[in-house]
């Protein structure tokens, strides 16, 4: 572990964080925290109270409790960039503004968002072909990387297992229009070489269990560091391998953040993203003769001419329905929550107001 006296004390030497994701941006944005005294870390693993972090001397145990609180969405992030005070026990002081965030709505049904990783550039959704591919749980996992602003690429794994793997890969492609999809074997060692050339910057590892993840993870280490699990025979659903997100970094430049299984994919306002994995409905959308048709019996639908000649799905336009209503609600309750901390903030200002002039009183 560095002491205090190893971190460097310029810009200028830390170019060793270039690796991780450190660019020009980021030095921008970390300017008063090194005018400050702080240095760059990037977060590897959070725990209760507690990080590990990399820095330009190598890894760090850092006190986080300082900006973990209540609100989930600004809490301390495998991914995030921070300004981390050195010391007997150096302190996560501050989170630099994140350049993208995978977020899902909380599993707990609260208007709260759960984000599960920080600046990320690349989102590998990993889907099993040893399993029926599920349609909706893929759009799920692209809604959430294109509503980042990270680029998505489909990995199909375990390719020796399925009978006809290429009907699986026409399968994802139509499910993800535009969105690179790679069809993958562990086993044999199937496309992991254009898996690697594919995957650029800071990349994360999405899917349920059982899907993979933990293979594919050690085929881009080059080295065996997540154990695996096998699946169940009875449902071809998998336990959870991995048990928090660790952000790791591969060996030829850049990082992966492995996650753990996702049980529940939520939405949160993410409209933009539905857009950008349903973009054939909504380009027929364009040319509906009401702005607002709703897609369902109103006359000129142009979804519905393309439903109609074989040219769309009605499985998929229900599915694209039901993405954006649990996308709108779940917004429409964290605006509530806003609003409803507004007015609590408001309260509390009025009875201090009130206790300060009460005493002022009094003192008269």
């Amino acid at each position: 572990m560095p002491s205090p006296h190893d971190f460097p004390s310029s810009f200028s030497s830390i170019s060793a964080l270039s690796a991780l994701g450190w660019d020009a941006t980021f030095a921008a944005l970390f300017a008063e925290h090194a005018a400050a005294g702080l240095v760059p870390a990037r977060i590897a693993r959070v725990d209760r109270g507690l990080c590990d972090t990399l820095t330009a001397v190598g890894p760090v145990r850092a006190d986080s409790s300082p900006l973990t609180g209540a609100d989930r969405e600004h809490t301390v992030c495998t991914g995030d960039w921070a300004a981390l005070r050195p010391g007997a026990q150096p302190q996560v002081s501050a989170l630099l503004p994140r350049r993208t965030a995978i977020t899902r709505a909380s599993s707990d049904r609260t208007s709260h968002q759960q984000v599960l990783a920080a600046n990320v550039d690349t989102v590998v959704v990993a889907v099993s072909l040893a399993a029926p591919l599920n349609a909706g749980r893929i759009e799920r996992l692209l809604a959430l990387a294109f509503d980042s602003g990270a680029r998505p690429i489909i990995v199909l794994t375990k390719a020796d297992l399925a009978e006809h793997p290429g009907a699986g890969e026409a399968v994802a492609a139509s499910l993800a229009p535009g969105v690179q999809v790679l069809t993958t074997s562990a086993a044999t060692g199937a496309g992991l070489d254009l898996l690697s050339a594919a995957v650029s910057g800071t990349a994360v590892l999405l899917g349920p269990s059982g899907a993979g993840k933990s293979s594919l993870a050690n085929a881009l280490l080059g080295r065996d560091h997540m154990s695996i699990n096998q699946v169940r025979a009875a449902d071809g659903k998998g336990r959870h391998t991995t048990a928090h997100r660790e952000l790791l970094a591969l060996p030829g430049g850049g990082v992966l953040i492995d996650t753990p299984g996702l049980r529940g994919i939520g939405v949160q306002d993410v409209a933009d993203g539905v857009g950008q994995v349903f973009a054939e409905i909504e380009t027929y959308a364009r040319d509906c003769t009401f702005r607002d048709c709703g897609h369902r019996s109103e006359p000129g639908c142009a979804v519905q001419r393309a439903i109609a000649a074989g040219e769309l799905s009605l499985d998929r336009l229900d599915r694209y329905r039901k993405l954006l209503r649990e996308s709108e609600w779940a917004a429409t309750r964290g605006d509530a929550r806003q609003a409803s901390k507004r007015r609590k903030a408001d309260k509390a200002m009025t009875r201090e107001l009130r206790a300060t002039y009460r005493f002022r009183g009094r003192q008269r």
